[in-house]
């Protein structure tokens, strides 16, 4: 059971750092909306990098963000959380293919293994937390803007990169807390009863031993 534990929090996590990475990549983090709009030909849509726009022919133009210091400071935020996210999600899911009860590499036992897939687990959860974060900050920022009545820029909705992005941290937390239960199931805390019961064994054999003395 526990290396079933073990093998679904590995796949969770490499899974949900996927997903992650592939969430930074992606264009559409917002959108521009068609509610209340007169002019629907054309579509705005952003990353943390750059800003496009596609008309209805399908022909899109994109600009990439020219400084760093002049962007939002949410923005440059989540820019270096979601780089947190992945270099954590590498970190974790190397530590944890090689704490796998499955795997060999080296001459590690089972004690080490275990505190290794413990520390690729709590990792793994940090990983989806940095993710979960900024992606949540940037649907707030995009959320609080489109019901601003007094906001006069472009109102913009949440776009799949976001939804991906939440899939993707949720998927590296579960795939963590499956390692960390793995490696509590792991643990066996019996030796206390078996050295009590040989304690008691000296014991019955001492006080036999006396008796025996004693008739003779």
């Amino acid at each position: 059971m526990a290396a079933a534990f073990e093998i679904t929090g590995f796949v969770m996590g490499l899974a949900g750092w996927m997903l992650t990475g592939s969430t930074l990549a992606n264009s559409y983090w917002k959108i521009s909306t068609v509610y209340g709009s007169v002019i629907t030909s054309s579509r705005l849509y952003e990353n943390l990098w750059k800003s496009c726009a596609q008309d209805s022919t399908g022909v899109f133009n994109c600009r990439m963000f020219e400084t760093m210091l002049g962007l939002s400071s949410y923005i440059q935020a989540c820019r270096a959380l979601m780089i947190i996210a992945i270099i954590l999600g590498v970190i974790a899911t190397m530590m944890a293919l090689v704490g796998l009860k499955c795997t060999n590499i080296g001459t590690m036992d089972e004690k080490t293994k275990g505190k290794v897939s413990l520390t690729a687990g709590l990792i793994f959860i940090l990983s989806g937390l940095c993710g979960m974060v900024p992606i949540s900050w940037y649907a707030y920022n995009i959320t609080m803007e489109f019901y601003n009545p007094v906001f006069a820029g472009s109102k913009y909705e949440l776009g799949s990169a976001l939804y991906i992005g939440w899939a993707g941290s949720a998927l590296l937390i579960l795939g963590g807390s499956f390692l960390c239960c793995s490696c509590k199931r792991n643990a066996q805390p019996g030796g206390y009863k078996y050295s009590s019961a040989q304690s008691g064994q000296r014991i019955y054999t001492k006080a036999e031993s006396t008796q025996s003395k004693a008739y003779v």
